[in-house]
Parts: structure tokens; sequence; C-alpha cells
């Protein structure tokens, strides 16, 4: 019987946290869903993400361009130019991370990341990604971008289009996605549901009592190091 061909689907996330990575590891094709519609209102996983500031969770949050009418995709969309966000968050993980085991690996990576002069959200986040990925030892052949796709239809269908298009029979969903997709349409389209189940890998994290997960990759970097973090996502994907 022939090995299924596994795919995930995701938005370009502003350093994402490790259950973004761990489907990557898991899946066969990972596909970047960057000319899906950005929010004209409200956050977004595009342009911010979750830091320990001041031994706390908090977000951290990269300003974008919102003066535009009607509606963009997340490739149509730019970061604010005229302010030195970049610096501003390159200062506040170093103020708050500086004390870390592995602070000075983690911030030779991620300071060139942070820096990266792209104006552009999509080209900024997968480029991140896209190193990250690299540095952790995990295939990134396997990257590919909707906006480079053949694909049609939206929602359940949209999704089924994208799998195809990579000759893909197996869906990879993350948590929660069970309430979300419709298993009809994928049994009509034959393709197969597979569900992530990521549970939150807990590690030491450097003076805090009680583990805080959902945190960008960078905070997990900075407690156990690039090598042990790719050993675990590889564990992961067998």
């Amino acid at each position: 019987m022939p090995k299924s061909l596994v795919v995930a689907i995701h938005q370009p996330n502003f350093f994402p946290w490790m259950g973004y990575f761990d489907k990557i590891a898991r899946s066969d094709a990972f596909i970047f869903f960057d000319d899906v519609q950005f929010p004209k209102k409200g956050g977004s996983w595009s342009n911010r993400v979750k830091l320990l500031v001041g031994e706390e969770a908090k977000w951290v949050t990269a300003p974008i361009t919102r003066d535009y009418h009607g509606t963009r995709e997340i490739l149509e969309m730019s970061f604010i130019s005229k302010t030195p966000w970049r610096e501003k968050l390159l200062k506040t993980i170093h103020h708050n991370y500086q004390r870390h085991p592995y602070y000075s690996e983690t911030m030779e990576l991620v300071s060139t990341l942070l820096l990266n002069p792209e104006p552009n959200i999509a080209e900024y986040n997968i480029h991140a990604i896209t190193t990250i990925t690299l540095r952790l030892g995990l295939d990134t052949a396997k990257l590919k971008r909707s906006s480079g796709l053949v694909h049609k239809g939206t929602s359940n269908e949209l999704l089924c289009s994208l799998t195809r298009a990579l000759d893909g029979d197996t869906y990879m969903c993350g948590g929660g996605a069970d309430g979300y997709q419709d298993e009809t349409v994928f049994c009509e389209q034959g393709v197969t549901l597979k569900f992530q189940n990521y549970s939150p890998s807990v590690y030491p994290q450097w003076r805090q009592g009680n583990f805080i997960a959902g945190l960008s990759i960078i905070d997990a970097a900075m407690n156990l190091g690039w090598s042990a973090l790719g050993q675990s996502f590889h564990s992961s994907s067998c």
C-alpha cells in the first residue's frame, strides 16, 4: 500500500510557537497560506506573538500599515517603515532573555532575522520561518506557498484543493480543528483528515515556577538551544 502524502497548511506567522514547527516536522509538505485575506481589524498571528516580558507572557507586536481600502491578502501587507520597531523588539528580547542559558546562540540567529529590512509581511515571516526550520535540521524543501499553486474554492474545499495541488491525499489539521473541518467535504474530495494532536512540550523556563505554554519558539531556543530543540522535532516526526 503506497504511503500517504500529508499536507499541512498555515498562514506565515510572526516567529511562531513550537506547535507551528511541529506541524512542519510532521507533514510531508507544508504550505504557507500567503494569499488568504488579512483581517482588517483586530490582532493577527502574522504580526504578533507572545514572549516572556517581565516574567509574564505578553504580546510583542510589529506595527503594520492599515491605511488601505477594501481587502488585502497577507502577501500584500507591509510593516510600518517609519518606526524602529525591529530595534525596539530586539532590545525587549535582550532585556528579558540576556541571562538565559542559550541567549548568545539564539540571538546570533534571531537578531539577523528580526532586523531583516524586508517590508512585506509574508516575505519577512516566510524567510524567518524557513531559516529557523533549517536551523532545526528540518527539511525546507517541503515548504511551499499557496500563491504559487493552482487552487480554487473556499473554506474546506480550498484546503482540499491546495492538498491536491501537491498530489497530497491527507490534510493535517491543528488542535481544535475537529469543530471547523467538514469531514464530508474532505471525503468527497478523496482527502483524509489527520489531526496534529500537538501537546505543548514542557521544558525548563529560566526563573519560571510554572511552565508557560504558547510562547514564540524564541523562548524555547533561549532555554534549550537549537540542537536540543531540533532533536525534539525529529522525534515527533517519527
